[in-house]
């Protein structure tokens, strides 16, 4: 293998990408966080659940290439995301 394969990243280290950009969008459209394009706080639970899902998702993808730790890692930040939706949810529904 040449030294630029050795550094190109692999389809795993894009997955782990996305999926970082995926949880701040998350945060954001559930209104915990400014979003990171426009620098304000607004609301959108409908997109704050397909970004969740699609963190979901991605983690059933790249589950075999981590490690234990960073395993626990992932399903507690998916798990933290799904029940700030639901708390925020419930809020709406108030």
């Amino acid at each position: 293998m040449s030294e630029e394969q050795q550094n190109t990243p692999s389809v795993y280290d894009h997955l782990t990408h996305v999926m970082e950009l995926m949880a701040q969008v998350s945060w954001a459209k559930l209104g915990l966080q400014p979003d990171i394009i426009t620098g304000k706080i607004e609301t959108n639970l409908p997109e704050a659940k397909v970004a969740i899902d699609v963190i979901a998702y991605l983690a059933t993808q790249l589950e075999s290439q981590l490690d234990d730790g960073d395993r626990r890692q992932l399903h507690g930040m998916i798990r933290d995301l799904r029940v700030n939706y639901v708390q925020k949810t419930s809020e709406v529904g108030s």
